[in-house]
């Protein structure tokens, strides 16, 4: 898997960050994505969209992106960014923004 740890991950880094208040506000369905999970930069190799539906490649396994996990407000960084937990061992999408394949 090519994600990399990104501007989300709060370990005072960004503390300065203009977009630091952008991505504390990213939220989903299933809550905030910034304030209790890292976020990650996806490379365009490991994620897809097909039929509007999204899926991304996390820990070597292909995820499907619940509909509700999708941020649909304006990606003001450009990349594709996952947020992720873990259910039973396996890797599970709390939040996800489509960045711009190229």
């Amino acid at each position: 898997m090519l994600a990399t740890s990104a501007l989300a991950r709060d370990d005072g880094r960004f503390a300065n960050s203009p977009l630091k208040p952008w991505f504390e506000s990213l939220h989903s369905q299933f809550g905030q994505c910034c304030s209790d999970a890292d976020g990650y930069v996806v490379a365009d190799a490991d994620w897809e969209s097909e039929k509007g539906r999204y899926r991304v490649q996390l820990d070597g396994e292909w995820v499907i992106v619940p509909e509700g996990a999708v941020i649909t407000e304006p990606n003001k960084i450009g990349r594709t960014m996952v947020w992720k937990h873990y259910i039973d061992g396996h890797p599970r999408v709390r939040c996800f923004m489509p960045g711009s394949m190229t």
